[in-house]
């Protein structure tokens, strides 16, 4: 298999029609169609159901088309990694989960970028799931992650415990006192899945099942121009709030009747990576 073929295959599995995807890569109709039937002759399988205008993809490609996005990925970071050894000494690759970047993430590339002239930076924010993968695939050096991963080979430090707190705008609050776990249900709740373990499990057990939150969104930093505005409350995790709290636009609400568990951040890395040559800025050894 060759890139244009996986290029097409990806590009066909999302306009699911082989006619707009020869318009859209500018090439004839029966390109793709060779381009698809091609590959599916060197996987050995179906990758698409055909209907009278549209396609679907079948079992086999749905799986097929996680490796053929790694596999493009895998070329494109080779490539750019091999390019940046011209103008850099080291490039380090980073992922990190949304709520982390701001936090801690941020920070390091800010010292990194400052005091030297020899490095390279790429960060690429997603999911922990999706980041950890990549880090398996070696696309990335460490990944900033709020689940840690136990497997040979691999380090997987705490890197960092923080709480949540529930904040809402300063002086906009319902129960300036303190907040139940019946009240804050029926509060205008603005809901960002910022983490997968114990405490984003938690925050949605305070909600009926298939609740439908005023706000939802996977970028907990995208929450802060709503709450500043005063329309609606939500859990983030403390350090991120921290010095709107301290500059009085935002307020942390109490709890009464129960607590929030704390969220922890993991720093996970090939266990030959030298983390350290990140994390206290040795760039130019």
């Amino acid at each position: 298999m060759n890139t244009e073929e996986l290029k097409t295959f990806i590009f066909l599995s999302k306009v699911k029609n082989f006619t707009l995807a020869a318009e859209q890569l500018f090439i004839a109709q029966s390109t793709v169609t060779n381009r698809i039937s091609e590959l599916e002759k060197e996987v050995g399988k179906k990758l698409f159901t055909r209907g009278s205008k549209t396609v679907k993809l079948t079992e086999a490609g749905e799986i097929f088309l996680r490796y053929a996005e790694r596999i493009l990925e895998l070329q494109s970071t080779s490539i750019e990694e091999m390019n940046a050894l011209s103008a850099h000494s080291r490039k380090f690759l980073i992922g990190a989960i949304n709520a982390t970047y701001e936090i801690y993430v941020k920070p390091l590339v800010d010292d990194c970028l400052k005091n030297n002239s020899v490095t390279s930076i790429k960060v690429m924010l997603g999911h922990s799931l999706d980041l950890i993968q990549q880090l398996q695939d070696n696309m990335l050096d460490m990944v900033f992650s709020a689940i840690p991963l136990k497997r040979l080979g691999y380090a997987c430090d705490v890197y960092d415990v923080d709480r949540v707190a529930l904040v809402c705008k300063k002086g906009m609050s319902a129960y300036p006192d303190g907040v139940t776990k019946e009240q804050l249900s029926k509060l205008p709740y603005l809901m960002c899945d910022f983490t997968l373990n114990e405490a984003g499990v938690f925050i949605r057990s305070l909600f009926p099942k298939n609740h439908i939150f005023r706000l939802d969104v996977d970028n907990s930093s995208k929450l802060l121009p709503y709450l500043e505005n005063g329309l609606g409350y939500s859990f983030l995790p403390y350090k991120l709030v921290k010095d709107k709290l301290e500059s009085g636009e935002l307020e942390e609400v109490p709890l009464k009747d129960f607590t929030a568990p704390n969220v922890t951040t993991y720093l996970i890395y090939r266990q030959e990576y030298d983390i350290n040559r990140f994390l206290q800025n040795k760039f130019d050894e």
